[in-house]
């Protein structure tokens, strides 16, 4: 699989999975988009202190995720497309991506329902079919999370449908995403940082 082209670091402190190749494609044919990737994923740190803390709209590891690729000029970009048929407009949907450079894409789904990774697959597809994604890519929690968590008073037993890696998986593999390339990454307790 070429998911093995990640660094070893990166493959000891997240779950990986992939679809179509994805690593193979992002090394080759984007090289400064796979650079910034993978010193996003070392860069993060998954601190107590912002598990602690109460989100509001957006969680305060999502904020930090936010900053790492914002850092590294990429961009959160709505694509407005348009659908006709005998010159009517059909169908408008705007569809947006959290981080955008050069045609991969990134999601970062943190705390949300899984329903969320069926919106995310669904638009890679079709951005990719549009031919303006090349690769997507979901950051999100490895199952091992939940039981951190749970210790820390952050999420009960009965709260086990958010969003994380054995949700998204399924979903990759009954073709969601279509041909679009897709690599998921679950991050770890070796990115957690208990001091901080």
């Amino acid at each position: 699989m070429s998911k093995d082209l990640l660094p070893a670091d990166i493959r000891a402190t997240y779950q990986v999975e992939e679809r179509h190749h994805a690593c193979s494609i992002l090394k080759t044919d984007f090289p400064e988009q796979w650079k910034d990737l993978l010193d996003v994923l070392r860069e993060f740190k998954l601190r107590r202190s912002d598990i602690a803390k109460k989100g509001g709209n957006k969680s305060p590891i999502s904020r930090a995720i936010d900053g790492l690729f914002f850092k590294r000029d990429w961009v959160e970009k709505s694509f407005d497309i348009k659908v006709t048929a005998d010159g009517a407009e059909t169908l408008a949907p705007t569809h947006h991506v959290d981080y955008y450079k050069n045609r991969i894409a990134v999601e970062t789904e943190w705390n949300n329902k899984d329903p969320f990774f069926d919106r995310d697959l669904t638009t890679f597809r079709l951005l990719f079919e549009l031919n303006v994604l090349s690769v997507g890519i979901i950051i999100t929690r490895a199952d091992e999370l939940q039981e951190l968590f749970i210790e820390l008073g952050k999420l009960t037993a009965a709260g086990m449908s958010t969003t994380h890696m054995s949700k998204l998986i399924p979903k990759m593999y009954n073709r969601a995403s279509g041909g679009c390339p897709v690599l998921a990454l679950g991050i770890t307790k070796k990115k957690y940082d208990s001091h901080a």
